[in-house]
């Protein structure tokens, strides 16, 4: 099974140790060493016992990507510091299968360099989806992601302050169900933290095309800058209004609304549903 799905799979990875410190895993998608997650590891190694498995290398916009047809390669850069030559999700599958010593008490990815908002940045954001990776072994998991004060600069300790609140409630009483926290952060003065729905905003790529040393033409995706639409209620009103958001992902994408539209329920008709007797 590529996503056991916890206890109620019938198929045990690591055994919580209920007498032990709580055990963290951290994981991102800017690599190991880069200075979020470096920052996060150091104030969530306070909580517990905490480790950093994380991608060799920056791995953005890998979404929940595993690598099959490639050998994993890793090393270990410091004591419970592991850096994967892979993705978010390779990280913390590897994690879970061989590398901590018991099973994790909470996920935690991040902290990412700039915002994960809206469906499109959670639908790409290796971060988040590393946050997932978690939420898929049944284990409480939060997804950490910084915005930048305009000029490039991040106050990663204020961040990680805010993510070690948000986590030490999660270790303290998760949210029942397959449910994973994205939590973005402004740069300060933070007001506050409020719990928000999704938002959208629109990428325009620039697509770049140019030609190698050889001659051939290759293309390359360039960021582009996004449009948001800040409605009342969502991660992107609250950043911009200077609090935090943090707004529960449900695993479970199902549109149940659509179940009951005509549309859909025409297919059944059409193709032969359960009343049909096909198969």
């Amino acid at each position: 099974m590529l996503f056991p799905g916890g206890p109620e799979t019938g198929e045990t990875f690591l055994m919580t140790d209920r007498n032990a410190p709580p055990l963290i895993l951290i994981t991102n998608d800017d690599g190991y060493d880069a200075e979020g997650a470096t920052v996060l590891f150091g104030r969530l190694r306070e909580m517990g016992e905490a480790y950093l498995v994380a991608p060799d290398r920056e791995k953005s916009a890998t979404s929940l990507a595993l690598t099959l047809r490639a050998p994993l390669r890793f090393r270990r850069p410091e004591p419970r510091v592991y850096a994967v030559e892979g993705t978010p999700a390779d990280c913390v599958y590897l994690a879970m299968k061989k590398f901590l010593p018991r099973r994790p008490d909470l996920v935690v990815s991040g902290i990412n360099h700039g915002p994960n908002l809206g469906q499109q940045d959670i639908s790409y954001s290796g971060t988040v989806a590393g946050a997932v990776q978690g939420t898929y072994f049944g284990i409480p998991s939060l997804a950490v992601s910084a915005l930048h004060d305009g000029e490039g600069r991040y106050d990663f300790a204020q961040a990680a302050e805010i993510a070690r609140r948000v986590a030490a409630g999660l270790l303290s009483g998760p949210p029942a169900g397959r449910i994973t926290l994205n939590l973005n952060i402004p740069p300060p003065p933070v007001k506050g933290l409020r719990l928000t729905r999704l938002g959208w905003k629109e990428y325009f790529p620039e697509i770049i095309e140019a030609r190698d040393p050889r001659l051939r033409s290759y293309f390359w995706i360039g960021m582009g800058k996004p449009k948001s639409y800040p409605e009342p209620d969502t991660d992107l009103d609250a950043v911009r209004q200077g609090y935090a958001s943090l707004t529960p992902l449900h695993s479970d994408a199902t549109h149940y609304d659509s179940l009951r539209l005509p549309a859909l329920k025409k297919f059944e008709e059409e193709i032969g549903g359960p009343e049909s007797g096909s198969r």
